[in-house]
């Protein structure tokens, strides 16, 4: 039986950093998972150029069912602390929008940088390696696998979550969790498209391919960002954000005219173009076939500008500031970026990461009930969960 100080499940973002981390520390380390390759997560993220973390990166920017878990990871390995890290390895970035920094080249830079550290540590990777069993020891835990049994003091579950099922997402890290004693909380997919009703889905599926900005709100949540249509329903930043904090049955409130005063801007048309049709006054504020199918959609009549009266201009008011949509559901974990729910952070300490209930087994990343907003915020919380264990393991 080979023995280490610590072993690290699951070779993405937040175990590998984990690992090379606790190296730092002289402690030998351990890094198994059932993957060909490591890092593939990180490999597709952003477009393949990986959002790795966000400036503007708090404990506001996460969901938790207790809001309060994740602030002392986040304070303690920081969003520069992680921008000083890329810098020292000359990594070129750029900032997207909002405080989302991408690698310039692509996102095998930073799974580079992450083998590279690992390497400096003495970390040792093995992949394709099926877990058979984890016992509990006197000495810390046994693990039986198809690579050989392991032995070690420390242990670390970085599986993440359930999405994207292609890249070898599954429920391991909830049943080691539940395994042990721990509550596990109900999971669902987050960042994730919308799927809607037969009638609205064939009717927007002609708009698939264009954005248009919105603000997009639910359950007392409002973000301000593009919502894009696709064949099978709704997607783009607004979506995804906001499908984290919907729940089914929930109305979403779309505000399709973010900027634009549509009372002022339509009276004013209306006097300085009478005969202008309503299409074309659509026409000057959103792409031609979204325009058609607006009035398609909300059952407007077509009709010159000087036709409309005060219930019409109310009732287009209405439906383009708030703009309801009842989606059928989610594209679900097939799509997601995210699992929502998972290993609850009551059984955690926020320090360390380390089960209240089992000496040395820690939790970090997307397997534990913390999901961060779009925008490298998951990224972010993957690196101060492991940087927060790697001082404890």
């Amino acid at each position: 039986m080979k023995q280490f100080d610590v072993v690290v499940i699951g070779a993405g973002a937040a175990g590998l950093f984990c690992a090379a981390e606790a190296g730092k520390r002289g402690r030998k380390v351990l890094v198994l998972d059932h993957a060909k390759k490591i890092g593939r997560k990180i490999l597709m993220s952003g477009g393949g150029r990986c959002n790795f973390t966000n400036m503007y990166a708090s404990a506001e920017n996460y969901l938790c069912e207790n809001p309060h878990f994740c602030k002392s990871a986040l304070s303690r390995y920081t969003q520069w602390d992680f921008i000083g890290l890329v810098a020292e390895y000359g990594i070129p970035y750029h900032e997207k929008t909002l405080g989302q920094l991408f690698c310039d080249n692509s996102a095998s830079d930073i799974v580079d940088m992450l083998m590279k550290e690992c390497s400096k540590s003495g970390v040792t990777i093995t992949t394709r390696c099926e877990i058979g069993g984890v016992t509990k020891t006197d000495e810390g835990f046994a693990l039986a696998t198809s690579q050989g049994d392991y032995q070690c003091e420390s242990l670390v579950i970085a599986t993440g979550g359930l999405s994207l099922p292609k890249l070898g997402a599954t429920p391991f890290g909830y049943q080691i969790a539940e395994q042990f004693g721990l509550n596990v909380l109900p999971t669902r997919a987050g960042l994730v498209p919308f799927t809607l009703h037969e009638q609205e889905k064939t009717l927007l599926a002609q708009l698939s391919g264009i954005a248009i900005d919105t603000y997009a709100s639910c359950n007392d949540t409002t973000f301000k960002e593009a919502t894009l249509f696709t064949h099978r329903g709704l997607s783009g930043p607004a979506m995804l954000q906001i499908s984290s904090f919907w729940q089914p049955g929930d109305t979403l409130h779309l505000n399709a005219a973010p900027s634009l005063d549509v009372s002022e801007d339509l009276t004013e048309s209306q006097l300085k173009n009478p005969d202008s049709l309503l299409t074309t006054w659509l026409a000057k504020h959103y792409p031609k076939r979204v325009a058609s199918t607006l009035c398609e959609l909300h059952g407007w009549d077509n009709k010159p500008l000087k036709q409309l009266n005060t219930r019409d201009i109310d009732n287009i008011v209405d439906k383009l500031t708030d703009w309801q949509i009842k989606p059928n559901g989610t594209e679900g974990y097939r799509t997601a970026e995210v699992t929502l729910g998972g290993v609850d952070t009551d059984e955690l300490s926020s320090k360390t990461m380390m089960s209240k209930k089992v000496e040395q087994l820690f939790f970090i990343g997307e397997v534990v009930d913390v999901t961060g907003w779009l925008g490298g915020y998951n990224f972010q919380w993957a690196w101060s969960s492991g940087w927060a264990a790697a001082q404890y393991v």
